[in-house]
């Protein structure tokens, strides 16, 4: 009788002991950054995993006052929100109709996005740069936003419709009963309830174009308007790296992600375990 008792306290303390050893082993790189960032570059070829000697800030007011880390900041800050912007604007336009509406041809547009999540826009880098050229948007931030955009929508469009379907047709019904326009459902109604897949639709896209180095390195030439992971590299020299001022730039690059997730882990959360309880 004792046997089947004692199995799950076991079980639950091995999926815990998993949990925290999972936990450290991404935390661990993580650390080692940040401590990175408060030693010296001669420090850090010494100790290089150890604590810091002290707080010592100085990679962090040189990466501040005397580099352009805080227009590579303002650019990321510019394109990530933009683009993210763009995406859930459109995006939830288009599940919206998709979702709530049946017309001739919804699935087959339907599918049309999610052939977008099969084909990485990466391949079209060549007739994109070609397009860009063209259209005057080589080194410019609203080039960037079109492509990132154009890369987000399908993950968009399908998340949301997914979860619009989940509604009941009947807050719609007596909103119509009541004199609301298609436009005020949308924005009273819908919206409200769609928060929390918008906040993953968002942290979905956000984190990427954030990250992102591949189309920046490509589109953007010019220092006044490179994004952080592409400005980044500046301060990787030929002969010589300041390892310090090169780890405290990438923990402050980090660290609004960071605080957006923390903001928006309620409705994250939310929205990943929506529709597990019914």
């Amino acid at each position: 009788m004792s046997g089947p008792a004692a199995e799950p306290p076991v079980k639950l303390a091995l999926v815990h002991a998993l949990l925290w050893f999972n936990t450290a082993l991404m935390l661990y790189p993580i650390l080692i950054v940040i401590f990175s960032g408060f030693k010296s570059t001669s420090e850090i070829y010494n100790t290089p995993f150890a604590l810091p000697a002290g707080l010592n800030l100085e990679n962090f007011r040189t990466i501040w006052a005397e580099t352009n880390f805080p227009r590579y900041l303002a650019n990321s800050l510019v394109v990530t929100v933009g683009s993210v912007a763009s995406i859930l604007t459109l995006g939830t336009l288009a599940a919206y109709g998709l979702a709530r509406y049946r017309f001739r041809g919804n699935e087959l547009i339907y599918l049309f996005f999610l052939a977008g999540l099969m084909v990485p826009l990466k391949l079209a880098i060549i007739p994109l740069f070609i397009q860009l050229t063209a259209l005057g948007l080589i080194n410019t931030h609203a080039g960037l936003i079109l492509v990132y955009t154009a890369m987000g929508l399908p993950a968009a469009v399908f998340i949301l419709t997914g979860f619009l379907r989940t509604l009941p047709r009947e807050l719609e019904e007596s909103a119509r009963i009541d004199g609301a326009s298609e436009a005020r459902i949308l924005w009273s109604v819908m919206l409200p309830l769609a928060r929390p897949a918008m906040v993953i639709a968002g942290i979905h896209n956000a984190v990427p174009i954030w990250n992102d180095f591949f189309f920046p390195l490509v589109l953007i030439q010019a220092d006044h308007a490179k994004t952080l992971p592409q400005g980044l590299t500046v301060f990787m020299g030929e002969f010589n790296t300041e390892w310090g001022v090169l780890f405290a730039g990438l923990t402050l690059a980090a660290l609004p992600i960071v605080l957006v997730y923390i903001l928006l882990s309620r409705q994250f959360i939310a929205g990943l375990t929506h529709g597990a309880v019914k």
